[in-house]
């Protein structure tokens, strides 16, 4: 492999343009192990990326991409032998090390999950690090005692990538869901893939400045930060967990200690970028057995590798409604 596809973002007169563009082996890394990309997921932080965002990437030319699965290619690892099928998330894959949306990636043995043999490659990608995510959180919320007979979870940005995944995710581990999105557009949609019933954002955004409410739900997967964070917390039935692990709204949080003394309310932060591997193999096992979602056909899109700077407005806009897959191969 001398040359080979990439999705490349380069600065041109203070502007960033992004476009695919055949380029050498060179523009690679050397890292442990070469893999052949088949699929990648498109996520926020790709956008963040092919638009300049020095906090994501700070050299340009680069490839953006934090989720990708394919074949080993070549290998210094015994681990990870030639035709070996991976999948990659997160760690710096698509932020300062070319990403995904290329026809190949070299990174650290390290970095790597070997695909659980129930999974395709494809469905591992429309899956990507969004359902991962909210994998985590659910893992973590029943770590914690999180229970379906504890009552409703509500997901709250529902119609995302990881908030629809986490909507899949806890239908399909037997809890009864509310799906909060300000899209009523996509209500009919999100009881398709497992909600129980759906409320508007403002419902999960209390300005009463009170303490604590009246409980509403006996968990929460969040993916919006700041005061419907807070609100989340405040109207938790007792003893159940608030995992959050997004700041679509906002990254302050201003609560008080009640929910905590109160009514035992476990908030529980996810992080799914350095999550350690035996976890994160761990998680990934689920996502291809008890946790395995049932409804990915409607959460879907695959398009071609070069269709995939179009998404990249919208992504950022908050209009994209389940996930948008790169077939690279």
């Amino acid at each position: 492999m001398d040359t080979y596809k990439a999705l490349v973002v380069r600065e041109k007169n203070d502007e960033f343009c992004c476009e695919v563009e055949c380029v050498n082996r060179s523009f690679l890394v050397d890292n442990d192990v070469l893999i052949r990309v088949h699929y990648a997921g498109l996520n926020y932080k790709d956008a963040l990326s092919a638009s300049g965002n020095r906090g994501v990437t700070r050299n340009y030319p680069h490839t953006p991409g934090v989720d990708a699965a394919g074949v080993v290619e070549e290998s210094r690892s015994p681990a990870f032998p030639k035709g070996t099928k991976v999948i990659v998330t997160s760690y710096d894959l698509g932020m300062n090390t070319n990403g995904g949306f290329a026809e190949y990636i070299s990174v650290p043995a390290e970095w790597i999950v070997p695909m659980p043999g129930s999974l395709n490659m494809e469905d591992a990608m429309v899956m990507g690090t969004a359902a991962y995510t909210a994998a985590l959180a659910l893992h973590k919320m029943q770590m914690m005692g999180q229970s379906p007979e504890m009552g409703e979870v509500v997901v709250t940005g529902a119609s995302g990538g990881v908030g629809s995944m986490a909507v899949a995710l806890l239908k399909k581990a037997g809890y009864t869901v509310i799906a909060s999105s300000g899209k009523t557009e996509q209500y009919d949609w999100l009881k398709s893939i497992g909600a129980k019933h759906c409320v508007n954002r403002e419902e999960v955004d209390d300005d009463s400045g009170r303490p604590l409410s009246a409980p509403k739900w006996a968990g929460a997967i969040d993916t919006v930060g700041g005061n419907t964070l807070a609100t989340l917390l405040k109207s938790c039935k007792k003893n159940g967990s608030v995992a959050t692990c997004g700041l679509v709204s906002s990254a302050e949080l201003h609560t008080t200690v009640f929910p905590f003394i109160l009514n035992g309310v476990n908030l529980l932060g996810v992080d799914s970028a350095e999550t350690p591997m035996d976890l994160r193999k761990r998680i990934w096992e689920r996502l291809s057995s008890d946790l395995k979602i049932e409804t990915l056909e409607q959460m879907k899109k695959i398009v071609a590798l070069d269709e995939i700077p179009e998404y990249m407005e919208e992504i950022l806009n908050g209009e994209i409604v389940g996930r948008i897959v790169a077939k690279v191969v």
